[in-house]
């Protein structure tokens, strides 16, 4: 890209994985977080982005408002940031269809699990739940389904039998905060697609699990 890629981040809590891009663009010159909305006016992600000189906008959901209602409030602030991508961090709302396919192939989602399983909500009680031994983070692209776009990168963490919740969220907390800058630089500098519904890096299309290191 010529001119910087201009990054939209949408938050709704403490803006942990807001404040990881914001440091790794620090170092990238071809992104520029041009501002962050939150549908919560005390999110501390505001306060990182306020500190960070970043815009902010705040949109509070109505009483008896329904998503597409919301949406339609939120689509006109979106475009005022003229955003080429955005990047959903802990934005805890699920988005419309018309929303999600406006913004198609530039909208991009971190998931607290190894994408396909567990979807949705509490994915570390779940992980638990079915004794797996191993948990992680994924990076994807949004589509209408939920958690369902192609994914771009996953990491890998372990169970361990005296895990909880909370030690599981803190380990895949300190993951999401090394993947999901890495996909945004891939994007801002051209790296990163999506192209009939699977992600392609590098022009190479990207497997189940996204991107595998040789």
């Amino acid at each position: 890209m010529s001119q910087p890629c201009r990054i939209l981040v949408l938050i709704s809590g403490s803006g942990s994985n807001l404040q990881a891009i914001m440091d790794s663009c620090d170092d990238n010159p071809q992104a520029d977080i041009v501002g962050v909305i939150s549908n919560n006016p005390n999110a501390y992600g505001l306060t990182r982005a306020h500190m960070a000189e970043v815009n902010t906008s705040c949109i509070i959901p109505h009483q008896g408002e329904n998503r597409l209602e919301y949406d339609k409030r939120l689509i006109p602030v979106i475009d005022q940031y003229q955003p080429d991508l955005i990047v959903l961090a802990g934005f805890m709302r699920i988005l419309s269809d018309e929303l999600v396919l406006r913004y198609e192939g530039k909208m991009i989602n971190i998931h607290p699990s190894l994408l396909p399983k567990y979807p949705g909500l509490n994915t570390h009680k779940a992980v638990l739940a079915s004794n797996d031994k191993e948990h992680g983070a994924s990076v994807h692209f949004v589509i209408p389904k939920l958690d369902a776009g192609p994914v771009i990168l996953q990491a890998n963490v372990p169970v361990f039998d005296e895990d909880t919740p909370d030690t599981l969220t803190e380990r895949v907390h300190e993951q999401e905060h090394r993947i999901y800058p890495l996909v945004v630089k891939w994007f801002s500098l051209g790296r990163l697609k999506m192209h009939a519904n699977q992600a392609f890096l590098d022009d190479q299309c990207l497997p189940i699990n996204g991107y595998a290191p040789d």
